[in-house]
């Protein structure tokens, strides 16, 4: 079950993975019912988004309970079901914000990995479980590994499968910060409602920005050619004319993400 909480006041979404007794796996109605939520919550217009699971984990993976290995086809679920919910959350159009605790493995990994900043507890478990199952990594997670880890340990993980802390996951890059598990939930809506109150179309040019560099190997100059596009765009955006008026005015900028 994927709840969706949307505050028209604070022009946030919140998106909970709500089935706590299965780790919040997903099965491919889940996967549907999550991209089903994101664009209800794209069409609110919210201005930040928060995603995050109820009970004792974020996202265990999959959902295979019951399933039988030789009616499955694997390449047709993750190629039809999940990588195209996974592009949609990295397209949502507002910031998108995580909140991991506990197991965030295989397609919850995905999920993280699909999300613009992600604030891991200090109980998060991360890393590439599939040894023990006879399969391999998914969602994007080789791609993270190699690139945040490099390929050795990104194998060490693979082959052994231990898992990773989330302070040992913030240290290596992986994700944004770690907070306490008690204090997690509040802490990252706090940031939601922070963002919300944010230049957003700056935010979203940062991201496109961040993704250019990221997917197609953007070099320095490169990258600086496209920030001075970008800059020279949002020139005529309502919050860069309000932000720079409230800068000369000494007082704090009221953004309408416009």
């Amino acid at each position: 079950m994927i709840d969706l909480h949307i505050d028209s006041t604070a022009n946030t979404a919140e998106v909970v993975l709500n089935d706590p007794r299965a780790l919040n796996s997903l099965d491919e109605a889940a996967l549907k019912e999550l991209s089903e939520v994101y664009i209800e919550a794209a069409d609110a217009k919210v201005r930040a988004l928060l995603l995050r699971g109820e009970g004792k984990g974020f996202c265990a993976g999959r959902n295979i309970k019951g399933l039988d290995p030789k009616d499955d086809d694997a390449t047709e679920y993750l190629a039809e079901k999940v990588t195209p919910v996974l592009k949609q959350m990295a397209e949502f159009p507002a910031p998108t914000f995580a909140a991991a605790h506990g197991p965030c493995l295989g397609v919850g990994l995905g999920l993280l990995i699909a999300t613009d900043i992600v604030y891991v507890a200090d109980t998060a478990t991360i890393g590439s479980p599939f040894a023990n199952l006879g399969a391999t990594l998914d969602s994007g997670g080789h791609a993270l590994f190699v690139e945040r880890l490099g390929a050795h340990r990104a194998m060490d993980l693979i082959v052994t499968a231990d898992l990773m802390t989330g302070e040992e996951a913030v240290r290596a890059g992986l994700f944004s910060r770690v907070i306490p598990e008690v204090a997690l939930l509040d802490f990252t809506r706090e940031k939601v409602r922070n963002a919300a109150r944010g230049a957003t179309q700056a935010f979203l040019a940062s991201r496109r920005l961040v993704h250019q560099v990221r997917d197609e190997g953007l070099g320095l100059w490169e990258s600086v050619d496209q920030e001075n596009i970008a800059q020279g765009q949002l020139c005529s955006s309502e919050d860069y004319l309000e932000g720079f008026a409230a800068f000369n005015e000494k007082r704090r900028p009221t953004f309408h993400g416009k």
